[in-house]
């Protein structure tokens, strides 16, 4: 799907449907298409008909023509829209063509709930859109006292196992995934996303000193899912070239501290199409990108257990003020959302 929005569409005549469609993959048919396709398929005409729709009809040409075309051939009567699409290539002309070719147009209220939940349907879409960057997710997992690891020689878990599936579900929905190099050395992960079919995230390092083992898995991997090590200008360049031997991807990022080049790293993941960054390795790496101000949402699951020590660890978001979204419980963990910025 990504880099495209999440997109639903029905068709509605006398109260009743008579056409529903979604986009359903890159390439595929529009929403809007879609439904006007499945209302012939049952036998309707779509003429004089409602769509309502969860994000403006496009007018542009992409993988698919303008959505719009398809609107006014079906001479549909009016066309009710629950959100915005804030990319430059769209913005607002789709309603404007539609009005000019006849089509009543009604964008709903952008403080109701309907329109607020369209909107937060398709935050990454709206923030690459807007700004270039991708999405940020930031997940973490801490115990009672507000410990993020365990003890040496324990499990290096502390959430529950039902908790980490469904933060392979959100490997999944994410265009690509990130790390430190400090979580790298010590756990040597995979970072895929192990359920199913599900499509497999770019796996991001951040390495400053590009010391990613050559041995590692990740390196192992890249046939089954990309990985791009983040790395500073001065790092040594024979690493850098062993790296690029190995089927790996980099990312010179410049500035002067880590929240800098955090910022300077999306920038770049923004320009090679990515929209969204699940953030999970290591307090470092999520110091440097709240002190950019660049996390978007928190997902924290905090699990029955006092570990203990000579001090709680501090979670690293310290300063950063979001909204609530929501708890629940997750096996034997509570999942708590919050919200820092909405697109």
């Amino acid at each position: 799907m990504s880099p495209n929005p999440l997109v639903g569409a029905v068709l509605v005549r006398d109260g009743e449907v008579i056409g529903e469609g979604f986009h359903a993959e890159l390439g595929g048919l529009h929403a809007e298409r879609a439904a006007l396709a499945d209302a012939a398929r049952r036998g309707e005409d779509a003429g004089g008909a409602t769509m309502y729709v969860t994000l403006e009809p496009c007018a542009h040409h992409g993988r698919q023509p303008p959505c719009v075309e398809a609107i006014l051939a079906a001479d549909l009567a009016r066309v009710v829209i629950a959100s915005d699409d804030p990319t430059a290539k769209a913005a607002g002309r789709g309603p404007e063509e539609l009005r000019a070719g006849g089509v009543a147009v009604d964008v709903l209220d952008p403080y109701g709930e309907i329109a607020a939940a369209a909107r937060l349907l398709n935050q990454p879409f709206r923030k690459h859109g807007r700004s270039g960057l991708p999405w940020v997710l930031w997940k973490t997992a801490m115990s009672l006292d507000g410990r993020t690891a365990t003890p040496e020689g324990a499990s290096p878990w502390i959430s529950g196992e039902r908790s980490r599936e469904l933060v392979h579900v959100w490997r999944g929905e994410c265009d690509a995934i990130a790390v430190g190099i400090g979580t790298v050395l010590a756990d040597d992960p995979l970072l895929t996303a192990r359920l199913g079919e599900a499509r497999q995230p770019v796996r991001v390092v951040f390495d400053s000193d590009a010391r990613l083992p050559l041995d590692s898995q990740l390196l192992a991997t890249t046939d089954e899912a990309p990985v791009t090590v983040v790395h500073a200008r001065e790092a040594d360049h024979g690493r850098l070239e062993a790296l690029l031997a190995a089927g790996a991807e980099t990312i010179a990022a410049a500035g002067r501290t880590p929240a800098e080049r955090a910022t300077a790293a999306l920038a770049e993941l923004g320009r090679r199409g990515l929209t969204s960054l699940l953030l999970e390795g290591g307090a470092t790496l999520a110091a440097a990108f709240a002190a950019a101000e660049e996390i978007d949402e928190a997902r924290v699951f905090v699990a029955p257990l006092v570990l203990g020590g000579p001090a709680a660890a501090e979670v690293p978001v310290a300063g950063l003020q979001g909204t609530l979204v929501g708890a629940e419980t997750v096996g034997e963990d509570t999942l708590i959302r919050t919200r820092f910025k909405e697109w």
